[in-house]
Order: structure tokens, then C-alpha cells, then sequence
């Protein structure tokens, strides 16, 4: 039993089921993010979790507390928007400490906890200022500091950086990661970005269609994808999924893959369960990374195979260069250094991390497990 446990919550309108059975347990001091594509039910959970939307069946507990018909103001929950949501006519400590006003906190305790907030997130200048003088980042800044204030059981974000510049939302990610290494509070976080998904969080939920199709470590959920959906939809540039067909050599199994002239490379296998598929079609899931030059190759890894393909095209990306190329008839993507001596047109022979290589069966398009 977690510090926050989601048990088997669904979400109907109507006859339509928007979010499936959805199990999550998640301890105190957590980093949750919910990650998707729009209309996959994050939000909706994100909602369901904070009293706005109710819970069709299935339970929502915190501290071990059933919160299903809880209002939210009982909850004890703080949740940041992505859009804001600051009190135009307020200033900056005003908006922070209302919600302490309207819980009847004496005016000694809101401003002593202002100022340590304020403190916390470096905004102790603009205390006076009103929101239409601030930033976009500065807005977000007051936007967590209200929520920060209330010492809530639980911390929910929703897209809190997607308003922000493509620099800003660095930046705040930066500072959401250090306030939680701080404070060690316990968060759940909606985002589309799965950059964000793998920088901030203890763990993921990968939501689509609205099922969870993984819930894991970000280092789980990248290396080890549950499906071709979390596969392609985490990472970037994502996971090259190629057509392949397992066939034993020597003893070992291998994937034929179909280079440019139509010929047939063999990448051997590092599990030994692919024996299993021998004769069969798979779908072979290599990241651009673990697909890459001599020189770049990963050099703790045991199983480096190599495979001579026609380049297709360059894009020089400043530290790296992404090359293209088509493996088993589809556009596939290398990342390699970026001095790396590779031209359009030209034959080069790639190194591959076969370490790191997953396969999915064809038909379910789930992962094949070891």
C-alpha cells in the first residue's frame, strides 16, 4: 500500500470508458509523471486524483484515506496549472498566501510562510508586483510557490511548462527537479513531453487510449519498452522498429535484416530466448544511439555486431549526426558522433549494441521477454 494508491479507477461519460481500470501505487516522496498523447486520459486521472472530475468505480486512497466523493478544498492536495491561474488584481504575495487566508491561517504564520517560499524560489523581489508584470517563467514560479505554501500531502502539476519558450522550459525543469530533491515532496505530473517524462520523474506511467501501458523507471521504461508504442513514443529520436526474421547460426540465434541492395545482414542476439523464434518474423527495436559508428560504439558492451548499409542522409546536430538509412524497407536512424566521417550515398559500415536490441512479437506488438 503506497502514500497515494490509484486502485482500479475508471472514468465513463456516458457509455463511452475514457480511462481503464487504472492501477497505480505511489509512495511517499515520489516523482510521478503521467505522459501521452493528447486525449489519452492523463489529465482526466490528474483530476479524478485532485476531487474535480469524479471517479466512475474503483477507489482513489492517500494516506491510506479513501477519497472518492472528498470535496477537493478536503483533500489536501496543491495542484499547479498550466495556465496559471493567478489573481490578475493581486500581487504576488497576495496570490501566494490567499489560499492560507481563506483557511483562516493568522496573518503572522501566511507571512512567515510566504517569505520562506518566496525565499525557495528565488521571487523574494517581486513580492509587490502584480502578475501582468511578470514573466512567463516568473508567473509559473508564483504559480508553484501557492501551492508550495500549503504544505500539501500531494503536489499535482498539469503541463505546468507548456506555456513557456523552448529555453524556459529547461530551465524550470531544472528547478521543479532541485525543489523536489529539496524537499522530497510527493508529486504527480501530467506532461505530452516525453523528454520532461524521463528528466523529472522517479517513475512513469505511459498512458494511450486510456490504459497504462507501462509504469516503471525512466531507465526501465526506455531500455526495456513494455510495446511499439512505449518503444516509438519515448525517446528522440525514437526507437528504429525494424522487420526481422530470427534464424539460428552456429548455434546462436540471429535477426536477418535487409540492408539497401537487398541482401541480408545477420545481428546476432544477446538472449538466448530468441532460439524460441527461430524461423519466425519479429520486429527488432534498436535506439539511434546503440546504432552508431565504430568509434561511438559502447565499449562495455559484449555483443557489438556489425552491418554495412547505404547512407541515405546527414543531419549535422552540433554534438551529434543523425544519419538515415533504410533497414528491412523502412527509414531508420543512427546517431553518431559528430565528426563521424559519413557522406549521402556512400556505404558505411555501422557498429550495433546488440546488448540493447529489444524484440516485439509482430502480431500483439508487445515485447518479447528474456
Amino acid at each position: 500500500m503506497g502514500f497515494l494508491d490509484i486502485d482500479n479507477a475508471t472514468k465513463s461519460y456516458g457509455a463511452v470508458e475514457v480511462l481503464h481500470k487504472v492501477d497505480i501505487s505511489i509512495e511517499e516522496g515520489e516523482f510521478l509523471v503521467l505522459v501521452g498523447p493528447s486525449g489519452c486520459g492523463k489529465s482526466t486521472l490528474l483530476n479524478m486524483i485532485a476531487g474535480l472530475e469524479e471517479i466512475t468505480s474503483g477507489e482513489i486512497r492517500i494516506k491510506d484515506q479513501v477519497m472518492n466523493g472528498v470535496h477537493p478544498s478536503k483533500r489536501n492536495i496543491a495542484m499547479v496549472f498550466q495556465s496559471y491561474a493567478l489573481y490578475p488584481n493581486m500581487t504576488v504575495g497576495q496570490n501566494i498566501t490567499f489560499g492560507l487566508e481563506m483557511h483562516g491561517v493568522p496573518k503572522p504564520e501566511r507571512e512567515k510562510a510566504m517569505k520562506d517560499v518566496a525565499s525557495l524560489l528565488q521571487i523574494d523581489q517581486l513580492l509587490d508586483r502584480k502578475p501582468g508584470a511578470l514573466s512567463g517563467g516568473q508567473r509559473q514560479r508564483v504559480a508553484m510557490g501557492r501551492a508550495l505554501v500549503r504544505d500539501p500531502d500531494v503536489f499535482l502539476f498539469d503541463e505546468p511548462l507548456s506555456n513557456l519558450d523552448a529555453k524556459l522550459r529547461v530551465d524550470m525543469r531544472t528547478e521543479i527537479k532541485k525543489l523536489h530533491q529539496k524537499l522530497g515532496t510527493t508529486i504527480v505530473y501530467v506532461t505530452h513531453d516525453q523528454i520532461e517524462a524521463l528528466t523529472l520523474s522517479t517513475r512513469i506511467a505511459v498512458m494511450n487510449g486510456g490504459y497504462v501501458q507501462q509504469l516503471g523507471t525512466p531507465q526501465e521504461i526506455y531500455d526495456r519498452p513494455a510495446n511499439i508504442f512505449v518503444a516509438t513514443f519515448m525517446g528522440s529520436p525514437a526507437m528504429n522498429v525494424i522487420p526481422a526474421r530470427v534464424e539460428m547460426q552456429e548455434g546462436r540465434p540471429v535477426a536477418l535484416v535487409q540492408v539497401h541492395d537487398g541482401s541480408l545482414s545477420a545481428l546476432p542476439f544477446s538472449q538466448d530466448n530468441m532460439s524460441d523464434w527461430a524461423g519466425k518474423e519479429i520486429l527488432l527495436g534498436i535506439r539511434p544511439e546503440t546504432l552508431t559508428d565504430e568509434d561511438a560504439a559502447d565499449r562495455k558492451s559484449s555483443n557489438i555486431a556489425h552491418l554495412t548499409n547505404r547512407v541515405v542522409v546527414t543531419e549535422p546536430a552540433g554534438s551529434d549526426t543523425f544519419v538515415s538509412m533504410m533497414l528491412g524497407g523502412r527509414d531508420v536512424i543512427a546517431r553518431m558522433r559528430s565528426d563521424a566521417e559519413v557522406s549521402p550515398g556512400a556505404d558505411f559500415t555501422f557498429a550495433v549494441n546488440m546488448e540493447k536490441a529489444v524484440a516485439f512479437d509482430p502480431t500483439t506488438e508487445e515485447r518479447i521477454k528474456p
